[in-house]
């Protein structure tokens, strides 16, 4: 029962993101959706939020709690560091992914599972 149950959750929350958020294009242009080990590093920012808005809202998460600069450590970067190529990478390297996958197992469990 719980392995459907999980599926279950991992499905309904993998269509909250692809409602949201478009998939990606491939080299020849066609739409890939979203999959549950899809990295959301390069989603739109308003997409994104508004996803996450309505994950919160529909699952009962609180990602309050939530270290975002894991994730996105450039948006947390003074402006005079990114200034800096090599500074750039080196703050990259330290990104942490962010998955539809880590959302729907912080679902299942009814908080925030990660940072």
């Amino acid at each position: 029962m719980d392995i459907f149950l999980m599926s279950t959750i991992q499905n309904e929350v993998l269509a909250l993101f692809r409602e949201e958020i478009p998939g990606y294009l491939d080299s020849d242009w066609k739409e890939i959706p979203l999959e549950l080990d899809s990295d959301l590093f390069e989603s739109p920012g308003d997409d994104f939020k508004d996803a996450i808005r309505k994950f919160e809202k529909t699952f009962k998460v609180d990602l309050s709690v939530v270290d975002w600069s894991c994730y996105f450590p450039w948006e947390n970067t003074p402006l005079v560091t990114r200034w800096f190529k090599a500074k750039r990478e080196q703050i990259e390297q330290t990104r942490q992914p962010l998955t539809v996958r880590m959302f729907a197992e912080s679902a299942k469990a009814g908080r925030w599972l990660y940072d």
